[in-house]
């Protein structure tokens, strides 16, 4: 790291970035910057100590040291890939070779700097980062609400929209389910108020993301 960061946007409200690095001075320098930046930082000296921190529900992303007393950066990057844990990683590394960089970009990292590196970089990482985050959890919260309301109908709303979303006309799921046009009609209408759908392609869509309808 060189020089004095210019001047950077803050970290949106909640977001965190946690730094795991064994080298004090490296927890302080990052602590210091990131702060400067009006970024919320938390440091750790080891992957232990980090997985001991209480979770954070705002966006938040890790920057992580490749090479750490007692463990690699890049084998707790995986055992985050095998656990399923979202959070974007950033590495740096003051030991770094393209054959590394490239096996922690395929295993999904969001960047690799070599020491020394410009503190700007790092900014940009970070707040790349952060957009990710807030990306995934938007997703993630789209699709609990969509599960959600999913569970609110009943289960003649979810066969009569199965069959809906696969094409079939009302009078063919009348004829399918026994009812009567005007029935399936009915609950047609319920589930599409239900889904919050605004209009059939939407209700579509959502079916599409549930997996409702599909022969898989």
């Amino acid at each position: 790291m060189n020089g004095n960061p210019p001047p950077h946007e803050p970290g949106s409200k909640g977001s965190t970035v946690f730094v795991v690095d064994d080298d004090a001075s490296i927890r302080d320098a990052l602590s210091n910057l990131f702060r400067s930046a009006g970024i919320r930082v938390e440091t750790f000296a080891s992957t232990a100590e980090f997985q001991q921190h209480s979770k954070t529900e705002g966006p938040s992303c890790l920057v992580l040291d490749v090479r750490l007393q007692g463990s690699s950066g890049l084998d707790f990057q995986r055992k985050l890939v095998e656990s399923n844990a979202s959070i974007p990683v950033i590495f740096i590394t003051g030991h770094g070779d393209i054959e590394m960089s490239v096996k922690a970009m395929k295993a999904g990292a969001v960047d690799f700097l070599a020491k020394p590196f410009r503190e700007q970089d790092l900014l940009d990482a970070v707040t790349g980062a952060f957009q990710a985050d807030t990306r995934r959890r938007e997703i993630e919260q789209q699709r609990t609400d969509l599960c959600s309301d999913y569970q609110s109908l009943t289960a003649r709303e979810k066969e009569v929209m199965a069959l809906a979303v696969k094409g079939l006309m009302n009078k063919q799921i009348a004829g399918q389910m026994n009812l009567s046009e005007i029935t399936v009609k009915i609950h047609r209408g319920h589930a599409m108020k239900k889904m919050h759908a605004r209009s059939f392609a939407d209700l579509v869509r959502m079916a599409e993301t549930l997996g409702v309808g599909s022969d898989r």
